[in-house]
Formats: structure tokens, sequence, C-alpha cells
């Protein structure tokens, strides 16, 4: 079907010889694109194009006034602010900034209206007061301030009005306002040219004004794109179009272009509901695949926060594209640079650093870590990074981090190091920026340079106007408008046009036609976007006055929805099914109305085809470089919790033991569980180490209970080195420790109360032994370490201290072939191969009672929890026998011999218990 303004240009060349002295205006930029493309195919010969131009620059030209920059805008109300209201009752720009965006939106919307402010603020104070002001008691100062900031609305709209004007600026709605009180002189000076208005749907009272005096004096023509069911009083996609056909005195006696000109066609509609975001765009890229020519193809974002996800789900046929909205500056990676480098300063003052000039390690890591950054020097940033996760510094300064590289490399990071200085100068700060821009430009590539480039002249922005108003005076409200800055500004794209497929939001198609259609996120909230708080006028002022409300906002996208698919043949819906709390699954009430109008719709639910992966086991042959490897390890020493991890996964051990590869370092903000053993274990050592072959007395243990707390306080320095323990989670974790030793050392007393005797035969017990296995040519060598080794009344004791949980059950063993079949046997493993290199040097040990086990500080209720061997239910036998260790050698020969054995590969446990 011919498109809307195909139509148009063959209705204007039927009606005029020529294209001379006509303006064409229309909705968007993107329209105009396309009518220059119309006119270019329908003339026979050479000729000039005619004035085309968007409603926006056309009303500019009307009012002789330019539209002002929205950052600048708010400086120059803040201007006015300082001017016009009491120095005790001001606020900081900031705090101003946060409520000057809703304040200019209203005013914006009031001029558009052409509302009179003087009644209009009037009537709005007298409102605001029947809200607020209560006749039976005094009202708060609250209440008081609520209702002089409307006084004070009214004087900051009249101000900032005549200032602009006075400049030759303003925002939007002043332009209109200014535009219709020129109209008069417009008219008698433009008698020789004509206006058509194309495409227009929903006009502002400044714009009806302008439309019905140029239609009056025979200055314009106006195309209108309807057909007869946007007249159907039902249809609230036609409320504007009816109004202005019914109202204006110009169509009681002239046609209403067009109203019944377009005929239905057969469509292909398709209602598609999808769970979440990236089902939909991923679906309208499959759909995508399947088109060959995308020159009448358009995919409308109704929610266009989905731009990013959509450009990384196009398919490969799409070789030529259009997007005509931009690419949000805070989706781009430099963003995260300046984001990182505020956040360091800015909480350099929140944990009151600034004097020592410290900085917190997460914000300094953020900084480093930045890729523009890494292209400057990456491997030296890299090892300082390294080096701030080893060395455990909660805060940092930048001598500090000098001292963690060479001189030499320190020199190399000058330009980085630089960024950790702000002077109290924001326009200095700002000047930083820039330099570090021009910087980054020499290491930037490609697109990069646009990021570079786009961010350059936003800082260059902020430079300027603060060198004017001097309204940034300090790094939060430069961050504040940098944030604010970053969700609104786009990059915009380059391109053909009116090649390839059409990207677009909903806005943008307006006036524009197209064979095939898809359109994403077609849900209440989104299409139409529903109600929105983004005002401070009342709803019911709102309707007095005749501003719009949600319910105008709702008939101007019901209308933008039903035009674009009227004259399209496949048409293909995406909604999202899933809802997320703000109704985002309800799906639009605008496809609940195209299947009332047309049933025999095709409706498809569609998901996701969730595939089962079967990822390969991952196993590694032992090679001839790897069975060396092997012997090196096992010939130096194996310890337990070698053995523990192999049985835990063998793959891990191949990583730790044969390529040496251990889990990264962290810098410690909380203290870590393995720290906390740690600090146990040694303050423990510490206490019973003066001692060592002595029976303990009650004095003595109460004299360790004394000491307890300095000799926590020593070894959490020590090893949670630079660490605060006076505060928040570490502080509780040091108490947890406290109540640890306290609660143990109790129990040790309650021993002794029992007149039982107790003495301490060696801690920390440096143990090893070596054993032959059948078939292995080389001696393996045991060892590992004993927390501690006593005598309780004649029965000799190995005990492994243990921060975690530890139950009886984990000790109890009759089997011994089980210790490679569930990691929690490994506890047991570990405690026999103790006692089995206990016995080996001190074969004596054996000839009387013998026990080993383990103490659990979290389980101390149960006290020493013994190796069991008794098969009965219930039953207990501690003792260690040459039979016990020698049915474990057995499995721990059988353990190694596996781990040696060329044949068998180390192959991944896909049971991982934790």
């Amino acid at each position: 079907m011919k498109s809307f303004i195909s139509s148009v240009i063959d209705d204007v060349l039927n009606k005029h010889k020529s294209f001379n002295n006509l303006i064409f205006v229309l909705p968007s930029q993107r329209s105009c694109v396309f009518l220059k493309k119309e006119i270019t195919e329908k003339s026979q010969s050479a000729t000039f194009l005619p004035k085309i131009e968007s409603i926006e620059n056309y009303i500019q030209e009307l009012a002789d006034i330019n539209l002002i920059d929205a950052t600048q805008l708010l400086f120059e109300f803040y201007s006015i602010y300082q001017q016009n209201i009491p120095k005790e009752n001001r606020e900081t720009f900031d705090t101003f900034s946060q409520w000057a965006t809703i304040a200019l939106h209203d005013f914006n919307e009031i001029d558009s209206y052409l509302v009179n402010s003087t009644r209009f603020f009037s009537n709005l104070r007298d409102v605001k007061k029947l809200d607020e002001w209560f006749q039976d008691k005094k009202p708060s100062q609250l209440a008081i301030n609520y209702l002089q900031f409307f006084e004070y609305l009214s004087i900051l709209y009249e101000a900032l009005y005549e200032k602009l004007k006075s400049n030759k600026f303003g925002y939007q709605g002043l332009i209109y306002k200014e535009a219709t009180n020129n109209l008069e002189f417009y008219i008698n000076n433009n008698r020789n040219n004509h206006i058509i208005f194309v495409g227009f749907n929903a006009l502002n009272k400044a714009e009806e004004n302008i439309f019905q005096e140029l239609l009056n004096n025979n200055l314009a023509t106006v195309y209108w794109d309807a057909n007869q069911s946007f007249f159907n009083n039902s249809n609230e996609a036609g409320v504007f179009l009816r109004k202005y056909k019914k109202e204006w005195a110009y169509y009681q006696k002239n046609p209403f272009l067009w109203d019944s000109d377009a005929v239905p066609i057969h469509q292909n509609i398709n209602l598609i509901g999808a769970p979440k975001n990236t089902t939909q765009i991923k679906y309208a890229g499959e759909l995508l695949a399947k088109i060959e020519n995308f020159s009448k193809t358009a995919l409308v974002l109704a929610d266009e926060n989905l731009l990013t996800l959509t450009l990384n789900s196009l398919p490969n046929n799409v070789k030529n594209i259009n997007i005509t909205m931009g690419y949000p500056l805070k989706d781009i990676p430099l963003a995260s640079l300046f984001d990182a480098l505020f956040k360091l300063h800015l909480n350099q003052y929140k944990f009151n650093k600034e004097t020592e000039n410290l900085f917190y390690y997460k914000d300094v890591l953020s900084v480093l870590n930045n890729s523009f950054l890494n292209k400057l020097n990456g491997e030296i940033l890299q090892k300082l990074i390294d080096e701030i996760k080893s060395k455990n510094n909660i805060f940092l300064s930048v001598e500090l981090l000098k001292k963690y590289i060479t001189p030499n490399e320190a020199g190399q990071l000058s330009t980085i190091f630089s960024l950790f200085y702000f002077s109290t100068s924001i326009n200095k700060v700002i000047k930083q920026c820039i330099d570090l821009i021009k910087e980054l430009k020499n290491y930037a590539e490609g697109v990069e340079k646009e990021y570079l480039y786009r961010f350059f002249t936003i800082f260059q922005q902020l430079e300027t106007l603060n060198l004017t108003y001097k309204h940034i005076t300090d790094l939060k409200s430069l961050t504040l408008f940098y944030t604010q800055i970053l969700r609104t500004e786009k990059l915009s794209f380059q391109g053909e046009p009116l090649q390839g497929l059409q990207l677009m939001g909903m806005l943008e198609t307006r006036a524009l036609d197209f064979e095939t259609v898809i359109i994403t996120s077609v849900n209440e909230g989104i299409l139409p976007g529903g109600k929105n708080d983004f005002s401070f006028i009342p709803f019911d002022v709102k309707k007095y006055f005749g501003l719009p409300t949600f319910q105008e906002k709702d008939a101007v996208f019901s209308y933008h929805f039903q035009r674009l698919l009227q004259r399209a043949k496949d048409i293909y819906l995406i909604y999202n099914t899933e809802s997320d709390g703000y109704g985002a699954g309800e799906k639009s009430r605008f496809l609940t109305q195209l299947e009332i109008n047309n049933p025999t719709i095709a409706k498809t639910t569609i998901s996701p085809k969730v595939q089962h992966l079967n990822f390969p086991i991952l196993q590694i042959e032992k090679t001839p470089e790897i069975m060396q490897k092997l012997q090196a390890v096992f010939t130096k020493g194996i310890s337990p919790s070698a053995l523990a991890t192999y049985i835990y996964d063998p793959i891990r051990f191949y990583e730790q033991r044969i390529l040496g590869i251990y889990e990264e370092d962290e810098v410690e903000e909380t203290i870590a569980a393995n720290t906390m053993g740690s600090v146990i274990h040694k303050v423990l050592e510490e206490l019973y180490k003066p001692f060592i072959e002595k029976y303990l007395s009650k004095e003595n243990i109460i004299e360790m209970q004394k000491n307890t707390e300095t000799l926590l306080v020593k070894y959490f320095e020590k090893l949670y080195e630079k660490g605060n323990i006076e505060t928040g989670k570490n502080k509780l974790i040091f108490e947890v420790c406290r109540n640890h030793i306290k609660r143990f050392l109790n129990q040790e007393l309650q021993v002794l109360n029992q007149n039982k005797k107790l003495k301490i035969t060696a801690l920390e017990m440096k143990l090893s032994a070596e054993i032959r296995i059948e078939g292995i040519d080389f001696p393996i060598k045991l060892k590992g370490f004993a927390d501690r080794i006593d005598e309780l009344d004649g029965v000799i004791r190995i005990i492994d201290y243990k921060t975690g949980k530890v139950e009886a059950k984990d000790l109890k063993i009759t089997d011994f072939s089980v210790l490679d079949e569930d990691y929690k046997y490994t506890k047991a493993l570990q405690v026999m191969l103790y006692s089995f290199m206990f016995s080996e040097e001190n074969k004596e040990c054996l000839s009387q009672p013998f026990e080993a086990g383990i103490i659990s500080f979290k389980n101390l209720n149960s006290g020493f929890l013994k190796m069991n061997f008794s098969e009965k239910r219930g039953g207990n036998d501690s003792f260690i026998s040459q039979e016990n260790i020698n049915q474990y050698l057995i499995e721990l020969k059988r353990i190694i011999f596996e781990i040696l054995n060329l044949e068998i590969p180390f192959k991944q446990n896909q049971d991982l218990p934790f």
C-alpha cells in the first residue's frame, strides 16, 4: 500500500504546480528525511527541494528564540533562584537541582498550553493551602515551608521567563508561547509562502493556535494521518483528531485531510508473549533473520532502555541499520572511569580520611582496574593490584602504593597517581578530567575515540558553565551533575537513514509507514506509559487549566500505535509475560483491543529452549612430566590436607600440587574463616607453650584466661595485617574467638576440677614418616603438624583443633575402605595419619592407651571427639591399636598408589560437597 507521505506528495503536486514557496513541517527529523526522498523520486526533472523542517525548528524560527541546553537552563534557573529567594531560605545547588527539573517541566507545560500564569499560580497556591492548612490547629513549620515553596514558584517562573526571553534563549514551552505572540507579524511577512503540516496528531494549545491562524489565512494545509476508525467515539486514538474536526472553524467549511481515504488491507498480525526482556529481543532477532529485504522493515523498541541488548542480538543478515535512538552515555565503558574516580574521593570524605589522604581499597582497585587506565600502564597496574590484595590494607595512601612497586614503575604511573590528588577548586578538578581524556586519546582505538570525544565535550560544557555561573562548589555537586548528564545525554549514531533496517523508538515512527513492523515491550506501563508523577501540579488543577494528564498521554500512544499498524502487512507485537512487581507482566490494553476487533489474530507464547548441555567430565591424563612432578611432591612430603584435596576433587589437587595454581589473594575487609582459625591456633599455642612437659594446674588455666585478650589482639594484628577489629563484623568475629577460647579453657578447668592429671607433651609438633608402596620405586614421605599432644590420666591424646563444626559421627569408622568415598571422612584420614606418624616416631606409645581426635570449637559441648572403631551402635572403641593403623595404612597406600598410577587420570568430581 502507498505510504502516507507518498500520498501527501501526490496530493500536493496535484494542487501546486511546483514546490516553490512551499514549506513542509513534520513531527520529527526522521520524517523530514523520508519526505525528501519521496519528493526526489516523484520529481519529473531536476529541481530545488522545498524547505523541509521539523516542528521544533519551525517554531524556533517563528519565535526568533533559540532552544537552551537543559544543563545550561538549570544553571540559569539557579542564578534566578539566588537573586529572588531570601538567603536564609536558599538551598544548595545539588539540593535545588533535585526539584528544579520538575519545576522546569511544569513551566514548560504551562507555556506550551498558553496558560495564564498569574491565574494558574494563584489557583495552585489556594489548592495547596486547602491541602495543608488545618483549622483546628496551627500549621507546622513543614507545612508553612511547603506553602512558601509554591509562593516562590510563581516568582521564579516570572523572573526566569523574562531573563531567558531577553537573552533570546528559551525552553520549548517559552518558545511556543513567544511563537504565538509573533504569529501576526509572521503572517503579514509570509503571504507568498504556503506551509504544509504533515502527520500531526496531539497538538499543544500553542500549536493549535498557530495551525488555526495559518489555516484561516489560507497560508497552510494540514494533512492528518487517519482513517475512519479514528473517528469512532470509542477509539481513544482519535481523541485529538475528533476535537479538531469538530471545533476548528476552518473545518466547518473545508474538508478534513484525511479521514476516510485509507482502505484496510489484509494483515498478518501476531501477538507473541515472551518471558523477560532478553527473550523478547532474542525472538525479535530470530524474526529478522527470516527477512531478506529490510528496506521497509522497522524494529520499534517501546522500551528504549533495551537498545544495548538489541544491538547485541541482531542477526548476521542485518548488514545496514539506521538507529534513531542515541546510545546512553551511562552504558559506555568510559562512564565507569569517572564514576570510580569521583567515588574514590567522595568516600574519602565519607570515611573522614581526607586529612591523612587515605583511600578505601575497593575504590582504589575500582580505579586501577579500569580498562581505559590499563591502556596506559596495564602491566604495572596489575602488579600493583596484586600487591594491594596481598598486603591486606583497608585504607591506602599514594605513598604506600608507590612502595609496592619500584621507583621507575611509580614514575611511569605519575598520570594515574595524580588522579588521587583532587584540588579543592572544582574548576581544576574538571580540568584534570579533561587532561585525562586528552592523555587517553593517544591510546584509544576505533569507537573509543568517539567515547572520549563525547565525554570531552561534557566536561568542557561543565567547565564553561561553572566559569560563567560558579554554582558547582564541591565534588558532590559535580558528581550529581555528571550523573544527571549521563542519564539524559546520548551518543548519536551515524549512518545512511534510508538504507537497511530501521531501529527506532515509538515517537520516531510518526508519519512513517513500513510493511513489516516488529514492536517489543507492548506492556502496560510502557505502551502506554501510564501515570507519571513527574510534576508539582495536581491532577484536578491540570484538568481545569487544560494541561495534559496521563489520560491524554495514553491517547497519544494509542494513536501512534494504531497509525503505525494501519498500512503494515506483517505485524509482530511482542510483550513480556513475566510480572516483576511493577505490572510489567500485564500485556498492553492495546493488544486486548486488537484481539477484540480482529478475532483471527495469531496468538503465541514462546519460551527459550533450555538446552541440556552435557559438559564432558574434565580428565587429565598423566604424562611423564606430570609423573615427574608427582614424584617430587611425594618425595618432598605430602600432607593430610593435600590428600583431602585429592579426595574432594582430583582436578583441584592437580591444579594446586602440579600446576601450582591457588585461589587469588583478596583483601580481607572482614576476617576470613582461615584467618580466624589461625589466630585461635596461635593464641592456644602461646598460652600452653610455657607448660610443655608439665602437668597443668587450675592456677595455670586461670592465668591463661587473663592473657587471652592480649594475645588475641597481638595475633589479629599480626595475621590480619592493618585490619580493623574495633567495629562492625570484625568486632563480632573477635568476640566469637574470645568466647571460643574462654569456653575451651573453662572445659580444661572442669577436667582439672575432677582431679584428673593433664600433661602437655607437645604443641604444633612436626611429624613425618616414610612408607614404601609396592609398585612405586621411591619412598613416600608423609608430613604434618599435630596441634597438640597431651596425656590425660595416662592416656596419650593427639588433638587437632577445628574452628569449623565436626561431629562424633565424622570420626566413627569401622571400614577404612570408605576413606576416599566421602569427603567427610577426610577428618578421620587426617587424625589417623597423625597417629601413624606419631607412632612411627614413638614406638612405645602403642603399648599404652593411645587416642586421637578433634576439638571442634563450634561443637565444644561434645568435648574431645575421639576416633571410634566400634561396630556397635552407640558403642565406644577409641583406643588406637597397631591393628587399626595397619588397616588404615592399607587404604592410605591404595589412595597414594591411585594418585601415582600412570594409567589412572585425574578425573573431575562432579558431586562436590561444597
